[in-house]
């Protein structure tokens, strides 16, 4: 019977797919997440919060030509929410990023452009505003 891997044996796991420091990325990741103890536990035994916090650190913790994040800061209290806007932003720096969010204030914050699907056909817009106008429009109540 196999053991569950912890928060740390993942990362470690991640590290080798993605071919980077696994040392680096373990102290990135146990830093950013802040799980404590909780780190070198059973990664099913931890909160669907604590699973989001490591996750998200994990992928941070890898400089990705493009990230693919839903709803970035959604998660955890308002000083996680801070440091994790601010680790996104830096890496938006140096890559590209598709955003998915609810939060029409997040995407003004940190997308450029968006695009808008509707009846199976996307739209892009150059502008974020015009695409989250599009979107408000899409979703009026009749």
């Amino acid at each position: 019977m196999r053991r569950p891997l912890s928060g740390a044996q993942n990362t470690r796991f991640i590290a080798r797919i993605y071919g980077v420091d696994t040392d680096q990325l373990m102290a990135f990741a146990e830093d950013f997440a802040e799980l404590g103890t909780h780190f070198h536990l059973p990664f099913k035994t931890c909160s669907s919060g604590m699973r989001f916090r490591l996750a998200f650190g994990v992928s941070m913790g890898i400089c990705f030509d493009t990230y693919l994040v839903d709803e970035v800061t959604s998660v955890g209290d308002a000083a996680f929410q801070v440091k994790s806007k601010a680790v996104f932003r830096n890496r938006m720096q140096t890559s590209g990023g598709i955003f998915v969010s609810h939060s029409m204030g997040m995407l003004r914050e940190v997308c450029d452009s968006g695009a808008v699907i509707e009846g199976g056909k996307l739209e892009y817009y150059t502008d974020i505003r015009e695409a989250i106008d599009r979107h408000r429009f899409n979703m009026r109540v009749t």
